[in-house]
């Protein structure tokens, strides 16, 4: 990380990043003045660094932000970069558990949010030393619950930045922003809008789709200037209420990102006019590296959302590579791979550790290139099901059951079966009243082959999702095991 580039920003007047409504949130002229108050609070400890033989010495402080108010996590952000030190972005809403593993890991010389301070054991002084890596580290759990920074620097959040500018044809990005900024979804709107220029709206969802906010346009903005990024459920959320469909309708991009759709989500929002922009990308390459652009979208048929995840081509700043471990793996005459990526926005490895592996990233996702360069997503190796010597995707039935419109949100899943190797198994949350077992299988049989067809079904109120939608497969197989114990399984 260059040091000049990142202290020149502190400087925001004279980079000319400081314009009248950049940064549209409540609190939002305390930004400049924060950003210099805490870099020189970091300034003021770095100064008293000495070493036993009472000499000054330098070595990367560890700040843990974990701030509500979007402004002073932004600054403490900036501030944290310019000073070139070791930020680790955390969820001011994890608990306990969360926190002893962050803590565990991270020791901390900075803490920056008040939610961490409830835990007396976390503050104790005397600690013993981590690995010290300067840089900017994002918290990813994927499916597992566990907690896992990806060490990013400024230099490859912009590199993700540039291919994104380029990929749209923007000399500058204007975002509205409803997602966290601890995310990687959150935090890349703040990086194109900061880095080029553009204008970023910041708000909750909640306060997005709450009654009061519906009844006035308090934003003020051209919604045909800005991009939205949106989780599936947010979506969802959104197409539920006609003002706010019509509301999204007029954004010039939204993309979709987070976690897989379902394909009646897509028909719904291609019918109502929203350019959506589906994509794929995850925290380890800076967010999106292959993305469909919105006209695109819009010329595809509703038929087509049946077959495949079309994630749109690759961005210029990125290159996906199938690995193909299986020669019978197939899909409608496509070979299926896992997807291998090498790209400028690349993570250098997980805290503590750097990666030495220079081939890319192999993902545990699985899919192909059509003969056009468009990327489709099948689903995770991990999460494929063996039933029976078939191989079956969830994603693909998790849909087919969506589409019958007859359960609420659903999750498949294999568990382990004597006779089959694994069984088919749906974890759902039913309708009120909810539809038989047996009429949802009957739909089913005009859209699956048999041995797809969840064999067991598990009602549940809800399915374990975090705020990015993804469902937490550990806890879901302690829902199972729990069904099975009190012999749920329908």
């Amino acid at each position: 990380m260059e040091s000049y580039l990142l202290k020149s920003l502190l400087d925001l007047e004279d980079k000319n990043i400081s314009r009248e409504n950049c940064l549209i949130v409540e609190n939002g002229e305390q930004f400049e003045p924060l950003v210099k108050e805490l870099y020189g609070e970091i300034r003021h400890q770095l100064d008293r660094q000495i070493d036993h033989n009472h000499e000054p010495v330098y070595k990367p402080l560890k700040i843990i932000l974990a701030q509500r108010d979007p402004v002073k996590f932004l600054a403490g952000f900036i501030a944290g970069c310019a000073a070139e030190c070791a930020v680790f972005l955390c969820n001011p809403d994890w608990e306990k558990n969360e926190w002893e593993q962050v803590w565990d890991l991270v020791k901390p010389d900075i803490i920056w949010g008040d939610e961490i301070i409830k835990f007396p054991d976390f503050t104790t002084t005397n600690i013993p030393e981590k690995t010290i890596i300067s840089g900017i580290m994002i918290p990813t759990g994927g499916s597992s619950g566990k907690i896992k920074f990806a060490i990013h620097t400024w230099e490859t959040l912009t590199a993700s930045v540039r291919g994104f500018t380029e990929y749209f044809n923007l000399s500058s990005v204007n975002s509205f922003c409803v997602l966290p900024l601890y995310h990687v979804s959150g935090l890349m709107q703040f990086m194109r809008s900061f880095t080029t220029g553009g204008k970023l709206v910041i708000t909750s969802f909640k306060q997005l789709t709450s009654e009061s906010n519906q009844k006035s346009d308090i934003y003020k903005i051209k919604n045909s200037d800005f991009f939205i990024s949106l989780v599936p459920t947010q979506l969802q959320r959104l197409l539920e209420n006609q003002r706010l469909t019509q509301w999204l309708s007029e954004f010039e991009t939204v993309l979709l990102g987070g976690g897989p759709s379902w394909n009646d989500l897509l028909i719904k929002a291609r019918a109502n006019g929203i350019r959506l922009a589906p994509t794929y990308g995850m925290t380890e390459t800076a967010s999106q590296i292959a993305t469909l652009k919105p006209d695109e979208f819009l010329k595809i048929a509703p038929d087509e959302f049946l077959k495949t995840k079309n994630s749109g081509r690759t961005l210029p700043h990125a290159e996906i590579v199938m690995e193909h471990f299986l020669e019978n793996e197939h899909y409608e005459g496509n070979h299926l791979g896992a997807i291998r990526i090498n790209a400028k926005s690349l993570a250098l490895g997980y805290y503590p550790t750097i990666w030495q592996d220079d081939q890319g990233f192999l993902t545990d996702d699985m899919g192909f290139l059509d003969q056009n360069g468009y990327l489709h997503i099948m689903g995770r190796r991990g999460n494929k099901i063996i039933s029976g010597g078939e191989n079956i995707y969830p994603p693909e039935v998790e849909a087919a059951i969506r589409a019958t419109n007859l359960i609420m949100d659903v999750c498949v899943i294999g568990i382990p079966d004597h006779n089959w190797g694994e069984a088919v198994t749906a974890i759902y949350v039913p309708q009120s009243p909810p539809t038989p077992i047996p009429e949802i299988k009957n739909q089913l049989q005009q859209t699956l082959t048999r041995f797809k067809i969840p064999k067991y079904w598990i009602p549940v109120v809800s399915l374990p999702r975090n705020q990015q939608g993804k469902i937490n497969i550990s806890q879901l197989q302690q829902i199972v095991l729990e069904s099975l114990d009190r012999e749920m399984i329908i």
